[in-house]
């Protein structure tokens, strides 16, 4: 158990190396553009980053459900579970209803400065006592994870 327990840590750990730059898309939009973020301004609605606002579907987009659970399995599962249970990060049930989109998307895109400005993450810390890695993680495949997290709190 030991050994699986380490290998899943080194396994998301080697896979959340390495720095991505693409293209952004905006979302509260849908225009794809090139977009850098705003470190300097915290927001508690929004946190810190890109995004102002992002557009959610009335329904939930089960293609997109489907992109950001593979995401989650690989990237996020080793630290987080669906429940609001504890694992080395916070559990994600219900986050949706407690953060604005715009906040979740911009602490996925954008979690150093998240952390290191947010009043609520740097509680967080305390408790988890590990931060957040940065995943590198694009505005669609963030997207894709938003709307999975929709889903997984039960969003229809």
């Amino acid at each position: 158990m030991y050994k699986l327990s380490l290998f899943i840590v080194a396994l998301a750990l080697f896979t959340s190396c390495g720095k991505k730059e693409k293209a952004a898309e905006d979302f509260s939009t849908g225009a794809a553009t090139e977009k850098t973020a705003d470190v300097s301004t915290y927001d508690p609605n929004r946190g810190i980053g890109k995004y102002t606002t992002v557009a959610l579907g009335d329904k939930i987009d089960e293609t997109m459900v489907a992109e950001g659970e593979k995401i989650q399995a690989v990237k996020c599962s080793a630290c987080h579970k669906l429940t609001d249970e504890k694992l080395v990060g916070p559990g994600w049930k219900g986050v949706t209803t407690r953060q604005k989109p715009a906040w979740i998307m911009n602490f996925i895109t954008n979690p150093d400065a998240m952390i290191d400005k947010d009043p609520k993450l740097q509680a967080m810390l305390e408790i988890c006592l590990v931060r957040m890695p940065n995943q590198s993680l694009n505005d669609t495949d963030a997207r894709n994870l938003l709307e999975f997290m929709r889903k997984n709190d039960g969003a229809k």
